[in-house]
């Protein structure tokens, strides 16, 4: 289970960040960083975290509800258009860079972040130092509370899509390429929000 080892072992402040939607043909990218302050963190938290994929969309929904509520945290995106004209990896870096921003320009922070743990083996360009812990979701506290909330906000906002784009199944699928996902797109065809840099999508293009 994560914990603050990794936080405590920096010392400062410290910036967990983790992105969701690399992998989807449809929606944006999303970001989050988070700040836990060990001396308000609720203990469900502190017992119940973890990566994101590891926990129930229910289990999910709560933790990210106490995350918001006790945590200082920013967000940030990547569009669909800015994916397809810079590639994936540079979208998902600033995504990451935007979620810093947001959450040091929290009036509560009063001052920037100092050391920044990212999930994965990429170092995203951001205005601090950045460590990066491949699977840090299973590891730092921090990083785990932004995988979940940043998994629920991406799901939310692809499942209300989904209302203006019926039959893609994107509220389940989140925009990933599910049978039902590809199926549709050869029924109906692409729509605004897929990536038309992405191979099944520019392929419909070819035919």
């Amino acid at each position: 289970m994560p914990d603050l080892s990794l936080e405590a072992s920096l010392g400062g402040v410290v910036a967990g960040i983790d992105e969701v939607g690399r992998g989807p043909l449809a929606g944006p990218v999303i970001a989050a960083a988070v700040i836990i302050d060990p001396a308000t963190l609720p203990a469900r938290l502190a017992e119940e975290l973890d990566d994101s994929k590891k926990l129930s969309a229910r289990k999910r929904n709560a933790l990210a509800t106490l995350v918001l509520d006790s945590c200082r945290c920013g967000f940030g995106e990547a569009t669909v258009a800015e994916i397809d004209r810079m590639n994936i990896l540079k979208a998902t870096f600033l995504a990451m860079e935007r979620a810093l921003e947001a959450l040091e320009a929290l009036e509560a922070l009063g001052r920037p972040v100092d050391h920044a743990l990212v999930d994965g083996n990429q170092v995203p360009p951001l205005g601090c130092k950045v460590r990066c812990v491949v699977g840090g979701d299973g590891l730092s506290l921090s990083i785990a509370a932004a995988s979940v909330i940043a998994k629920v906000r991406r799901d939310r906002l692809m499942a209300e899509l989904a209302l203006r784009h019926p039959g893609y199944g994107w509220e389940k699928n989140a925009g990933y390429g599910t049978a039902q996902h590809l199926d549709a797109l050869r029924r109906l065809g692409p729509t605004p929000h897929h990536r038309s840099s992405f191979a099944p999508v520019a392929q419909l293009s070819l035919l």
